[in-house]
C-alpha cells in the first residue's frame, strides 16, 4: 500500500520569507529522496492560477470582502481536487505556500469580522486542514518593506498598508494558539539560513 502523504503549509504576513523557506525545504527534502510537490495559494492548478490574478492584482477595493472569500474558496477547491489530494493519495509530501489560514486572516479579518463565514465555507467546500503549518513570524514594518521592495504586480494586499500587516501578524499568532496541535511558530527576523535550519528540524520530526 502507498503511504499517505504529508501536507505542510507555510503561513505569515507579506514579506515574511515563507515562499523562500518553502522552496528551500522542498529542495532539501528532494535531496533526501522524498517525492515533493511545491505549490501555492491562490493558485496551484490551472483554474486557481486564473483566479489568482483576479484577487492579487488591481485596486485594493476591487472586490468586496464577501466576493473575495468566494473567489479564494473556489480557487482552493480546484487546487485541492486537481493538485493536493492526488499528490497526497500517491504518498507525496505537499508543501503549500499559504492555505486556508491566510483566508481566515486576510478575508476573515481585514474588512470586518467575517471569520465565521470563512470557516463555514471551509467546512462545506474544503473540509481538511494541513498536517503541519509553519508560521514565519515577522516584524510587520520589516515585512512590508521587503514585500514592497519586490516591485511586482501582485501587491493588492500590500497596498492596504502597515495597519493591515500589524493586524494580520497578531491574527496569525492568535490562530497558532487556536490550532496549536499543527502550528509551529518560527522567528523570521533572522538570516535565511537560521530560519531554514529551524524549519528543517521541525519538518524532519514530523516526517518521522
Amino acid at each position: 500500500m502507498t503511504r499517505p502523504g504529508l501536507f505542510l503549509t507555510f503561513e505569515g504576513i507579506d514579506g515574511s520569507g515563507k515562499s523562500s523557506q518553502a522552496r528551500l525545504l522542498a529542495d532539501h527534502l528532494r535531496n533526501l529522496g522524498h517525492d515533493v510537490v511545491l505549490t501555492r495559494e491562490p493558485g496551484g492548478s490551472a483554474g486557481a492560477e486564473e483566479i489568482r490574478s483576479l484577487v492579487l492584482e488591481g485596486d485594493p477595493d476591487r472586490w468586496s470582502a464577501e466576493t473575495e472569500i468566494l473567489l479564494f474558496t473556489a480557487a482552493r477547491r480546484d487546487h485541492l481536487e486537481r493538485t493536493i489530494e492526488p499528490a497526497l493519495a500517491a504518498g507525496k509530501v505537499v508543501i503549500c505556500d499559504r492555505f486556508a489560514d491566510s483566508t481566515r486572516m486576510y478575508q476573515g479579518l481585514s474588512r470586518g469580522d467575517l471569520r465565521g463565514l470563512v470557516d463555514q465555507l471551509h467546512r462545506l467546500m474544503i473540509g481538511r486542514e494541513p498536517d503541519l503549518t509553519v508560521l514565519i513570524d515577522m516584524d510587520p514594518e520589516t515585512g512590508l518593506a521587503r514585500a514592497k521592495g519586490r516591485q511586482g504586480t501582485e501587491e493588492r494586499f500590500e497596498d492596504f498598508g502597515l495597519d493591515l500587516q500589524q493586524k494580520m501578524r497578531a491574527g496569525f499568532l492568535t490562530l497558532a494558539d487556536e490550532f496549536a496541535d499543527r502550528f509551529r511558530v518560527i522567528d523570521g527576523n533572522r538570516d535565511m539560513d537560521s530560519v531554514a535550519r529551524d524549519v528543517t528540524d521541525i519538518v524532519t520530526q514530523a516526517l518521522r
